[in-house]
């Protein structure tokens, strides 16, 4: 397992706010790990899709084996979230062959529902892996306010927010390993979601 000091720091642009329920965020999280797989190269254009979700055009991957690996992740996301164990996600998309991580993206969680301690069996201690990039949580203890859901239009000008913070932040950025082609990115790049040190 990389060790925290050969993290690359975390880019200002490559850090994004999650706002609202447990179940907006994780929605919220799902496109995000989906555009950045498509933005960065992980996976050839031809593996995503375009699907309509709050009126909008999303990309999300077709690849059974990625999505089957997300919905672990978010499954594990939702757990921390319920428990009101996690305030940031740490995505880090790192070599599969060397382990080393080439890039960070920090989303801070702002989550607005109240849920009770005893959520916090829920929380997972395993690590899941896959095929792409890494995720971390800081599990930090919280006490969410209560708010009211949001619209369909609040939801919908958030995730284009933030979709175009994403978009605005890669064309900063240098490509990623030039000798890997998307067809061979699979078994160049790790997934890999687990808690930071100290996580329950």
């Amino acid at each position: 397992m990389m060790q925290q000091q050969q993290h690359p720091a975390t880019n200002s642009r490559n850090q994004i706010t999650l706002r609202g329920s447990t179940k907006i965020i994780v929605e919220f999280f799902e496109y995000c790990i989906n555009s950045l797989l498509f933005q960065r190269g992980i996976y050839a254009p031809e593996h995503f899709k375009v699907t309509k979700k709050y009126g909008l055009s999303m990309l999300v991957t077709t690849s059974v084996e990625v999505k089957s690996h997300m919905r672990e992740i978010l499954k594990q996301v939702e757990a921390w979230l319920m428990a009101c164990k996690v305030e940031k996600l740490i995505l880090a998309i790192k070599s599969k062959e060397t382990m080393a991580v080439l890039e960070r993206w920090q989303f801070d969680i702002q989550n607005s529902k109240d849920h009770t301690a005893t959520s916090q069996q829920n929380a997972p201690s395993d690590s899941a892996f896959a095929s792409a990039s890494s995720l971390a949580a800081t599990a930090i203890p919280s006490t969410p306010t209560p708010k009211p859901e949001k619209s369909e239009q609040e939801i919908q000008s958030e995730i284009q927010a933030i979709l175009r913070q994403i978009t605005a932040s890669v064309t900063f950025l240098p490509m990623l390993d030039e000798k890997c082609k998307p067809c061979q990115i699979a078994r160049t790049y790790l997934l890999a979601i687990e808690p930071q040190a100290g996580t329950p």
